[in-house]
């Protein structure tokens, strides 16, 4: 076997499918959800532990010997009192309970998943707290933000057409005797995954690929009601009528808002009105009155939108170029309809913001389940067997995207190298294994017995990646 993880905050099991494609035994899970326990059991065999605050805490670290740790955890605010170590601040957080695993068995590599927000300036003293208490233990790690995207990695390295940046946090234990040097390391570097690759090239009815022949029952899931279709039927008209009325102005490259719009007697507005939104109103009122002999009729046929929900009189165009709204990416948003080129979509999340997709009269629907598990890298054998599609859809919309994973752990023994010498086979395993994890998780023995990466050579191999 080439080398032994735990899955922490496991979900459905995105880092167990990148972890096992590249050769690794999942020894423990953990996973308070109940439904995310028996998907991740029916599909991997492992029935997750519970509440990780259980495994690890004071008192005890139940946890087996390991030499990767990964997990997407949650992010609670740390105490900013006092001038506490890393490891001290973070206790009473999930973050803390991580720690004293990686105290207690200090694997070789740990593998850490957020939002990107966590590095963001809200969240600026509880990053330093992680890297800071990596550091404490031991560990070479970038104070640096790594920002991962899958629509940025080519398609044959496991990409996918879907916007997921995420920051993902990766530690390398130092041998023994060696120090933590005060000069950041740097990033992973995953040039060999994403260099050539324009991510404008995606194409979801080919990449994805979407599914052509739903049964009955399976389109009833997804397809629009006939309150949606009216509202894109709507903003399909207005795009073609703007399109056609090119010279008094392109399509809009802000949010239109016909309710700001002076076809009627517009109240004064508050003198509290912030500087962005006065911003938006002055476009929005310019815009209708360039458009204005177009849009009168437009307005008048469809009752002023008077119908639609609050929302629902909102539009924002990001598709560029594209010839209509049908061929388009839509998401019913909070903030308004907004259209997208058909190339890649949005990020995945754990809401029912699902995706729809024009393209043609068989695509005018939201993506399946399937098609969002593939957004997400899970193989086509992946079941979610007889559970609610909206259970599916929260469940992938947590997930990790298992060929950024895959991609980051070849390219920290890519960069750690030499600090992983130590760990001949779990280097071996990992940077041994092909470039694309799609070609492993095709066959769900390959990720169940994670056998046939067992790598016998006489001498340690160059670190090389494998075309």
């Amino acid at each position: 076997m080439g080398f032994k993880y735990i899955d922490l905050f496991a979900g459905i099991g995105g880092f167990h499918a990148a972890l096992s494609a590249l050769g690794g035994e999942c020894v423990m899970a953990s996973e308070i959800d109940k439904d995310a326990v028996k998907i991740y059991k029916s599909n991997w065999g492992i029935k997750p532990k519970g509440d990780i605050a259980q495994l690890a805490n004071d008192n005890i670290v139940d946890v087996p010997d390991h030499d990767v740790l990964v997990g997407g955890f949650p992010c609670q605010p740390f105490s900013k009192s006092g001038l506490q170590k890393g490891m001290d601040e973070a206790r009473g957080t999930l973050f803390w309970n991580i720690a004293r695993i990686i105290e207690g068995k200090k694997p070789k590599i740990i593998l850490l998943e957020n939002v990107r927000n966590l590095t963001g300036p809200r969240h600026k003293h509880e990053w330093e707290v992680i890297i800071r208490t990596l550091r404490e233990n031991g560990y070479k790690v970038s104070e640096k933000p790594f920002i991962v995207s899958p629509h940025k990695i080519r398609p044959d390295f496991g990409g996918r057409p879907q916007v997921r940046e995420r920051v993902l946090i990766a530690a390398t234990r130092l041998p023994i005797g060696f120090k933590v040097s005060k000069e950041d390391p740097g990033l992973p570097d995953l040039q060999w995954a994403t260099a050539g690759w324009n991510p404008a090239d995606w194409v979801l009815e080919n990449h994805l690929p979407l599914e052509v022949d739903l049964s009955k029952s399976e389109l009833n899931k997804v397809q629009l009601s006939s309150d949606e279709i009216g509202w894109i039927e709507a903003w399909a008209q207005f795009v073609d009528l703007i399109k056609k009325d090119s010279e008094n102005g392109p399509m809009p490259g802000f949010p239109v808002w016909v309710d700001s719009w002076p076809f009627q007697k517009i109240s004064k507005r508050p003198s509290d009105t912030p500087d962005w939104k006065h911003d938006f109103l002055d476009k929005n009122e310019s815009f209708y009155i360039a458009h204005k002999k177009v849009l009168d009729p437009w307005l008048k046929k469809h009752k002023f939108l008077a119908e639609f929900p609050p929302s629902r009189r909102k539009f924002e165009w990001q598709a560029q170029d594209a010839k209509n709204l049908w061929g388009c990416v839509m998401h019913f948003r909070p903030s308004g309809i907004r259209a997208k080129k058909s190339t890649y979509v949005p990020a995945l999340v754990a809401i029912t913001q699902t995706s729809i997709v024009g393209r043609s009269k068989r695509f005018k629907r939201r993506l399946t389940v399937r098609e969002a598990a593939r957004l997400q890298g899970f193989p086509d054998w992946f079941d979610f067997f007889d559970q609610k599609d909206s259970a599916s859809y929260k469940q992938l919309g947590n997930a990790v995207n298992i060929g950024v994973i895959y991609q980051t752990m070849k390219a920290i023994c890519v960069r750690d190298y030499d600090e992983l010498l130590d760990s001949p086979e779990l280097l071996q395993s990992i940077s041994l294994a092909p470039n694309n994890p799609d070609l492993v998780l095709k066959d769900p023995g390959n990720v169940r017995i994670a056998s046939h990466y067992e790598i016998e050579l006489e001498v340690k191999p160059k670190l090389r990646l494998v075309n």
